[in-house]
C-alpha cells in the first residue's frame, strides 16, 4: 500500500477509501490507481476483505445462580459493496460486535439452568448470530459464523460438581 506521486497501490484483499477533498469520492479496488492529490484526491484510509475474528468472553448468571462465562468466537468481514458504509458508519467494529454479544447472551442464558445452556449452546449461537446479522448488515459487515466456544462454570460450582460425580462411583 504505497503511494509516490500520483500512483497508488491497493494490495490484494483490501479496499482504500478515496476522498476529494474531504468528501468520500469512490472506493479503490485492488490494484494500481492514479490519484492527483494535487486536485485534492488523498486517500482516507484502508479496510481488509479479510475473514476477521473477535473472541468475546461474557460473564452471566443462569437460572440456578450458577455464575458462568461464555465464550462466542465470531467470524465476520466488511463487504466489498459496502465498503464505504463499513469506513464511515462505525468507528469500533469490535466493541459495537462485543456489545451485541453481551446483549444476546445476557439475555438468553438466565433463562436456562446450567446443564441447558451446555445443551442449548448452538441455539445461543444461532441467537447471536441472527441478532449481529440484522445489526451489522447496516454497517456493511457480514456476519459469517457464530460459535460458543467455550462455557466455564464459576470454580467452586466446578470443584462441587467434580466431588459430587467421585462420590457417585
Amino acid at each position: 500500500m504505497g503511494q509516490a506521486l500520483c500512483c497508488l497501490q491497493v494490495d490484494q484483499s483490501t479496499v482504500a477509501i478515496k476522498e476529494n477533498l474531504g468528501k468520500f469520492d469512490d472506493v479503490l479496488e485492488p490494484g494500481c490507481h492514479c490519484l492527483p492529490w494535487i486536485l485534492g484526491s488523498q486517500v482516507a484510509g484502508y479496510l481488509s476483505l479479510r475473514l476477521q475474528q473477535l473472541d468475546v468472553r461474557c460473564e452471566t448468571k443462569t437460572k440456578d445462580n450458577v455464575f458462568v462465562t461464555v465464550v462466542a468466537s465470531i467470524q465476520y468481514r466488511v463487504l466489498a459493496g459496502k465498503a464505504s458504509d463499513a469506513f464511515y458508519k462505525l468507528s469500533n467494529t469490535k466493541e459495537q460486535i462485543q456489545s451485541y454479544v453481551f446483549d444476546v447472551i445476557r439475555a438468553s442464558v438466565p433463562k436456562l439452568i446450567l446443564d441447558d445452556v451446555f445443551e442449548q449452546k448452538n441455539d445461543i449461537a444461532k441467537a447471536v448470530e441472527q441478532e449481529l446479522e440484522k445489526a451489522m448488515s447496516t454497517y456493511g459487515y457480514e456476519i459469517v459464523q457464530t460459535l460458543i466456544v467455550d462455557i466455564e462454570p464459576d470454580e467452586r460450582v466446578k470443584k462441587a460438581m467434580n466431588e459430587i460425580n467421585a462420590g457417585n462411583c
